[in-house]
């Protein structure tokens, strides 16, 4: 069978690259993620990856408290650059051809985000990992995705959490919490299902790119959603 979709945006969160751990990159788990992109890129797939930095530092999080909210959200940034380089660096060496672009400019250490150059990496079948979310602060690396997605002309956004897909309520909480198969952006926003920030949300939206939600801690489930497998939960118009 052939993949569903040509052209996707993963979304990673920066808590995925823990594993079990409570801070950092766990390199068993770096290691199993790079595994499953293998997977799909087997498949003809071509891939752009927006990485979050929550296991290091988020401008949001309780250790950014006191501080000036966008000298924080830089922090944030250069947290995403560092998980870039780190799973850029586990792709090469896993022999899959990588290119980091960062929204912020450091260019002694990575390239900048330059859309032409995104756009002729993935024809040739590179994966281009996004770091620095939008280069903006009070954007989240959600918008960052969102964004992202739609300048490479992606078919979908996969964004990769800890549970399974979107569900009525808090599944840890609520044992009578069912998981959507399939749900409205319309239905998302007003329901608050927190699928992504509203901003992403309305941004896929009004763009009509779909997002799909899966666990990341699934073995096989983001081959099974760029299959076009039920797996997770699809955003749609």
């Amino acid at each position: 069978m052939a993949a569903a979709f040509k052209r996707i945006l993963l979304k990673l969160s920066g808590e995925a690259l823990m594993g079990d751990d409570d801070y950092g990159i766990n390199r068993a788990m770096l290691a199993r993620i790079v595994g499953e992109i293998q997977e799909i890129l087997a498949l003809g797939v071509e891939l752009g990856v927006v990485i979050g930095g929550g296991n290091i530092f988020r401008g949001v999080a309780p250790s950014a408290e006191g501080m000036d909210r966008a000298t924080a959200d830089y922090m944030g940034m250069l947290a995403t650059v560092m998980n870039a380089l780190a799973l850029g660096d586990a792709m090469r060496q896993a022999g899959i051809k990588v290119r980091v672009q960062s929204a912020l400019r450091v260019e002694p250490v990575v390239e900048p985000y330059i859309r032409g150059k995104a756009m002729r990496y993935l024809e040739e079948g590179k994966v281009v990992v996004f770091a620095a979310g939008t280069g903006n602060p009070f954007f989240t690396t959600d918008t960052a995705a969102a964004l992202r997605g739609r300048e490479i002309d992606a078919q979908i956004v996969l964004k990769a959490t800890k549970v399974d897909g979107v569900y009525t309520d808090d599944p840890v909480k609520n044992p009578e919490a069912r998981r959507y198969h399939r749900v409205s952006f319309d239905e998302a926003i007003a329901r608050d299902l927190k699928v992504m920030d509203a901003t992403a949300l309305a941004l896929c939206r009004d763009q009509k790119l779909p997002i799909a939600v899966f666990s990341i801690f699934k073995h096989g489930a983001l081959k099974r959603v760029v299959m076009g497998e039920d797996e997770g939960t699809l955003v749609h118009i």
